[in-house]
């Protein structure tokens, strides 16, 4: 029988189990996928934790990439043998499994199926903030937080290619290196610089339109000053704990800021979105102008250790289970 990752209660990375599954046959408008690859994102912490509620138990993962071995009726765009991704719902830290098949979309012949399983949800999440959330164009000066993380490395690439200049945090000389390889201009290592006064220093006192922040409580006010008048300020993550409360007219006082706290999944609804937005994906990535690299991989049964790494800020870059 297949393997799966299974959390019965929410709490530490000890509570990731891992068990025989039973999986069954595809239903109707169903696929069942072998999978070969499974990201590694902070939103699995955020439901292992109950940060993000989930009915128990549940198998979590929101992205990976396989081969499909049968479908289910009235499933006509996908067929046994073929190479795909997925960018949610939950279920993903497991060898196979049953998912809708609108949510899934076919691989390109360039992109690996680890490449996909590193990148579905990190990449249509940077397509979301880049292009939809605030559309970046050429000129623009943008802050990216965790700029040597998963979603980061790609943010800082992407937005490079879109002309902006990217300033990004990073906690360590060797994740700046990293970060600037991938784009970024003005690496800013947090632990011993204000990163406040880096960007008013860098932008000559105009600061940014714009700042990209999943790190969550320990950056987010000191984000906030980083914005001109009436800039964005775009928190989507909690890595390091989900934002303080905190009264509205603070962001009057700060030059009428805007704030938003989006996730993907509002932006990528319907099929017609999921497919347009997976294309721009793989073309931005086929071009070379953003690289997907594997910087760490853990054996699937192995997913508590992954979680450790991940949460202790051990990793850099996209992380992938092998299955």
């Amino acid at each position: 029988m297949p393997h799966a990752i299974r959390v019965h209660e929410t709490g530490g990375p000890e509570v990731l189990k891992w068990e025989e599954i039973e999986v069954g046959e595809p239903g109707s408008g169903q696929v069942k996928i072998r999978q070969e690859a499974a990201g590694l994102n902070f939103i699995d912490v955020y439901h292992r934790t109950g940060l993000y509620k989930q009915d128990l138990p549940f198998t979590p993962g929101v992205e990976g990439a396989g081969i499909v071995e049968a479908v289910g009726p009235d499933v006509a765009n996908l067929k046994p043998g073929d190479r795909v991704a997925y960018a949610g719902p939950v279920g993903g830290y497991a060898e196979e499994r049953l998912i809708a098949a609108e949510r899934v979309v076919k691989l390109p012949d360039g992109i690996s199926t680890e490449q996909a399983g590193a990148m579905m949800l990190q990449g249509l999440t940077v397509h979301m903030l880049l292009r939809g959330v605030y559309s970046v164009k050429a000129g623009d000066t943008i802050l990216v937080q965790a700029a040597a993380g998963g979603v980061g490395l790609i943010a800082c690439q992407w937005a490079k290619a879109l002309g902006a200049t990217v300033i990004g945090t990073v906690g360590s000389d060797e994740k700046a290196d990293l970060a600037r390889a991938h784009g970024c201009d003005y690496p800013i290592i947090y632990t011993r610089q204000d990163f406040v006064a880096e960007v008013d220093r860098i932008t000559g006192g105009k600061k940014l339109p714009v700042v990209y922040d999943g790190v969550g409580r320990d950056t987010f006010m000191k984000s906030l000053d980083c914005l001109h008048r009436r800039g964005m300020m775009v928190s989507f993550g909690n890595a390091s704990g989900p934002v303080d409360p905190f009264p509205p007219t603070l962001l009057a006082q700060k030059g009428s800021l805007f704030l938003t706290r989006p996730t993907m999944y509002d932006y990528v609804v319907t099929r017609e979105e999921l497919e347009n937005a997976a294309a721009e994906l793989f073309d931005v990535v086929a071009s070379g102008k953003v690289k997907i690299e594997v910087n760490q991989r853990f054996a699937l049964k192995d997913a508590a250790e992954a979680h450790r790494a991940l949460e202790g800020r051990k990793t850099k870059g996209s992380t992938v289970l092998t299955i």
